[in-house]
């Protein structure tokens, strides 16, 4: 139990080595003797979890979504414009779901490394949200679920890149809360929106209630 443990430590360990590695130079400058340096582990013990360069890009790229892990809401709509706000919170200082952003938009990624991977996952899990807040009479009759998720998916992408570069993802969060100020009244009811809280600092309070850092 003990030897599982510590390789389970040891995988973290070389993940979130990784990911600070690919976030700080993307996958065509990185290298495994980076990786090592930064995890200070063995090149066997990385190799035995990660054959190769492109598995462990991989294996960063597949701990994206469930950092968007929030408490469930009655309203689903909160419940989606929570988990935009904790990624955001996070990308602030996990330095893992930092690489796994960069690499999902890093052109550079190889063929063999599905990059794509992130889109399809948090559309697929914002697909079940949006679809139960239809159900529950929460979006506008107009509204197209699938197209109104492709765009929040699509705008968080451009969005926390434009952060990046311009203030380190300082002012992410007034960012996500003018993007929701002008999606909200296109899609919830008129009864829902004075409700529903898309504050600039609505990730940094999430977590606070979990007592969870945003690493």
């Amino acid at each position: 139990m003990a030897k599982q443990e510590r390789a389970i430590r040891t995988r973290r360990a070389i993940l979130e080595a990784a990911g600070a590695v690919f976030d700080e130079h993307g996958y065509t400058s990185t290298t495994i003797a980076m990786v090592l340096e930064r995890a200070e582990v063995t090149k066997g013990a990385l190799y035995f979890h990660f054959p190769s360069k492109e598995s462990l890009a991989q294996a960063v790229l597949d701990e994206q979504v469930p950092f968007g892990a929030v408490p469930q809401q009655p309203c689903r709509l909160q419940e989606i414009i929570d988990m935009t706000f904790v990624v955001g919170e996070r990308l602030l200082t996990n330095p893992l779901l930092r690489g796994s952003v960069r690499l999902t938009v890093d052109q550079a990624t190889p063929s063999g490394v599905d990059h794509s991977g992130p889109f399809r996952q948090w559309g697929e899990r914002l697909m079940v949200l949006m679809e139960q807040a239809r159900e529950r009479g929460e979006l506008l009759p107009t509204v197209e679920p699938r197209d109104t998720v492709d765009l929040l998916v699509g705008g968080f992408a451009g969005l926390q890149l434009m952060s990046r570069a311009l203030s380190g993802r300082a002012d992410l969060g007034h960012r996500l809360s003018v993007l929701w100020g002008h999606i909200l009244p296109s899609i919830a009811v008129p009864g829902l929106l004075l409700g529903l809280d898309s504050k600039a600092d609505r990730g940094a309070r999430v977590l606070a209630s979990l007592d969870l850092p945003a690493s």
